[in-house]
């Protein structure tokens, strides 16, 4: 038994020395060292020794697996070793290499025109709100004096998501929130996306965004409401701008009108864009009617107040002279790179 094991132990230090890689080291450790390996294999005829044999014998066995062992370590940190080196010449990097340019990205175009709207507004001493996407009927329609059953609601017909939730049709349900927790004086704008059941084509989305505005105070009157709509549109467009204003309805005010800007395709002429009218409708405003007011419980015969509600997408339009909104959400990185 003496011979087989020194044996074995010369053939296992062989294998192990030529082992190139970590499975075939597993190997080898397994051939010999494993449940069914070969010591094991001597071991078991220990049974035939005499009692004298029997120790000098296991001593053996016990040198020859340490042997083994020290040398399968010893063999795996070599292995390791050379992997590493291997690893750091293959993936080397060149430090005096350029690196890869990075492309820089721009602001959306929606953005940018939305931060100038708000620096104008702030410099007229508006504040910022912002409210939920998903809204409560009540807040949509209700208290902006549109009842169920309202024609007006056809013309927004809008996405449900229950009967009494709805993805805001307009930004116009933060008039209500603000006017319920502010006391007048009141000015304040509320940017954010909208969502109704239009056709797409170039002027229309079913998602866009709007910036609904609100100023509540005494002795406010239709012409502080068309003095400040007037400046807006020439801080945003320039001095040139020319604006006008057609009487109109919405149910929650009285008067109510569309103001529009010429177009800035045919310059009042008519053309595709402006489907021939020469000019291009961006909000519709008016007078807060009363009983929005007394909703609110701010009372109508102290306190007066105007709304208007534009849409940012054509007032972009308009500013960068884009004939259709579609590519605004294409994310053609040709188009948005330009700003």
């Amino acid at each position: 038994m003496k011979e087989q094991l020194k044996q074995m132990e010369k053939e296992a230090l062989h294998l192990i020395e030529s082992a190139k890689d970590s499975a075939a080291l597993e190997s080898a450790r397994l051939k010999f060292l494993g449940k069914k390996g070969e010591l094991t294999s001597i071991l078991r005829g220990m049974g035939a020794l005499s009692a004298e044999e029997r120790p000098v014998a296991g001593q053996i066995a016990n040198e020859v697996r340490a042997a083994i062992e020290n040398a399968i370590a010893s063999r795996f940190e070599n292995i390791e070793a050379l992997m590493l080196e291997a690893k750091l010449k293959h993936e080397k990097i060149d430090v005096t290499m350029p690196g890869t340019p990075v492309k820089i990205g721009t602001k959306h175009p929606l953005n940018i025109v939305l931060d100038e709207i708000r620096e104008i507004f702030l410099g007229l001493g508006f504040s910022v709100a912002e409210g939920p996407e998903v809204e409560y009927d009540y807040y949509n329609f209700e208290a902006l004096n549109i009842p169920k059953y309202h024609p007006a609601r056809d013309t927004q017909d809008t996405f449900y998501v229950s009967d009494n939730i709805v993805l805001r049709t307009q930004t116009s349900p933060m008039q209500i929130r603000t006017m319920e927790n502010t006391k007048p004086p009141i000015r304040v704008i509320a940017p954010g996306r909208v969502y109704r059941s239009d056709a797409v084509d170039a002027t229309h989305s079913p998602l866009f965004h709007q910036i609904e505005g609100i100023v509540v105070d005494k002795n406010v009157t239709m012409g502080d409401l068309k003095g400040i709509l007037e400046l807006f549109a020439k801080k945003l467009y320039g001095d040139d701008t020319v604006v006008r204003f057609r009487p109109h309805h919405f149910p929650f005010t009285e008067p109510s009108a569309e103001m529009d800007v010429m177009c800035f395709m045919c310059h009042g002429k008519g053309c595709r864009l402006c489907k021939g009218e020469g000019f291009i409708e961006i909000l519709g405003c008016g007078m807060i009617h009363p009983n929005v007011l007394r909703v609110c419980n701010i009372d109508p015969e102290e306190y007066s107040g105007f709304a208007f509600g534009m849409g940012l997408e054509r007032l972009v339009m308009r500013r960068y002279k884009i004939d259709d909104m579609r590519m605004f959400y294409e994310n053609d990185v040709r188009f948005l790179s330009q700003f």
